[in-house]
Order: structure tokens, then C-alpha cells, then sequence
């Protein structure tokens, strides 16, 4: 059944004017027609099934049903501080650690980073990348919208005060996650860009008390790496482990 977020007030019965972007994937993408079951979701837990009433290339109405207490959530809070890394890499890491369960992501403005954002580029791109998160969410279940953070260099994020368990990705480290206790709380996943940390980075984070560990014997790409760690955080402590 097709899914799609709505930032409006949802309630049983209420008749919504799905907004332009949905409403295009709706009409235009997906072309539905009057009558069509769908799920409707605001990011504030649970979904509604909704039926399409109106279809037509001015804009799209649905009627509300009952609402669902459904989630999809990971027991896992992971949140991933992720070196901002160029055009379809990035994108590709952020919707496919949405459907990995990641809660929150930070992106990181690293020395190595090839993509330099000015503080307008940098609104663009995370207004963009937030949309990539909802279509992600439509796609896998999730009712819970992670929130994209605007970017910001490694001292300014340290300065947030990342709590929970801090575990950064680094192929000279010596031990694996398997080597970690399992997490009481959130977990901060810290990875870099094409070019990896930058020795000072790498310092700076140790010293704020992240972990580096290693994801085996082979250097992985940005686009891969975060998900290889969220992947095995899920298969030993979260969705996968069950």
C-alpha cells in the first residue's frame, strides 16, 4: 500500500490535501486514481490508512481512517555523524541508514570532504537531504522521521556533547565492535568522507572519548562504511539480533 509523509495535524476522519510533493508522486509518479488505499503518516507516531477521493493533476485529497499504533523502530537509538561526502554518495548513505533504523544524522563538514558547503548551500542541501529521509521512511515502514542536523566541523559538533556510547570508524584500530559492551543508550557513529579522517579529527574525537574500531581487514568506501557498522550494530545488539 502506498505510504507518504504529510507535515499536517492527522486525525480520524479528516479529509487532507496532500502537499505538492506527494501529491505529485501521487498523481504523476505512482498515477493513482480515485478510490486508492493508501497510509498517511506526520512523523508524530502511528499511521492512518487513508482513501484517495480526489485525483487530478490540480491536487490530490484523502479521507482519513482510524488511527494505527504502529511503529517500526530499532530498540537501537543509533545516530550517525556522517563526513559529508559528494553528490550520490551521500544520498545513498542517508536513505539507506533510514532504513537501517538510524535515528538521527549529523553530517560533518570535514577537512577531507570534498563537497565545501556555504552556509545558503548548506540549507539547500540538507532541506534536500531531509527529503531523501522521507522518501525513505515512505518506502520502509518507519512512521518516526529521523532529523537531519544542519552541518557543522568536528569541534563545533564535539562542542554538542554527543552522549552515549561514541564509536568512530578507523581501519588501524585495533578492535571490532564485537568487542564492545552491548549499549545501554544512544549510540554516536561517527565515519568520514572519500578521504577519511584527518589525524587532528581523529585526535580530537579520541580525546572527547570516541572508540575507534574497525570493520575488518579491507578499506571500505564512504558510502559503505557507516552502513557496514549500522548493519552489525543491528545484527549484534538490535534488529537483528532478536
Amino acid at each position: 500500500m502506498p505510504r507518504f509523509f504529510v507535515d499536517l495535524p492527522l486525525s480520524p476522519g479528516a479529509k487532507i490535501e496532500l502537499p505538492p510533493v506527494p501529491a505529485h508522486h501521487a498523481s504523476r509518479v505512482l498515477r493513482l486514481v480515485k478510490g486508492t488505499e493508501v497510509v498517511l503518516f506526520n512523523g508524530q507516531g502511528g499511521e492512518y490508512p487513508a482513501l484517495l477521493e480526489w485525483v487530478d493533476r490540480d491536487g490530490v485529497t484523502a479521507l482519513c481512517r482510524e488511527w494505527r499504533d504502529v511503529e517500526r523502530e530499532s530498540p537501537l537509538d543509533i545516530r550517525l555523524a556522517q563526513g559529508i561526502s559528494s553528490g550520490e554518495r551521500m544520498d545513498y548513505t542517508l536513505q539507506k541508514a533510514v532504513e537501517l533504523g538510524v535515528t538521527a544524522i549529523q553530517p560533518l563538514a570535514m577537512r577531507r570532504s570534498v563537497v565545501k558547503l556555504s552556509s545558503e548551500r548548506a540549507a539547500r542541501r540538507v532541506e534536500h537531504w531531509q527529503g531523501i529521509v522521507m522518501a525513505a521512511c515512505e518506502q520502509c515502514g518507519r512512521n518516526q522521521l529521523p532529523q537531519v542536523a544542519m552541518p557543522l566541523d568536528v569541534p563545533q559538533w564535539l562542542a554538542t556533547q554527543p552522549a552515549g556510547l561514541r564509536v568512530f570508524l578507523s581501519p588501524e584500530a585495533e578492535i571490532t565492535l564485537k568487542d564492545l559492551p552491548p549499549p545501554s543508550g544512544p549510540v554516536w557513529l561517527a565515519a568520514g568522507p572519500e578521504g577519511g579522517f584527518e589525524p587532528e579529527e581523529s585526535a580530537l574525537i579520541t580525546d572527547f572519548g570516541f572508540v575507534p574500531v574497525r570493520l575488518g581487514p579491507r578499506i571500505l568506501r564512504t558510502e559503505t562504511a557507516a552502513l557496514a557498522a549500522v548493519a552489525a550494530m543491528q545484527a549484534l545488539w538490535g534488529d537483528f539480533a532478536k
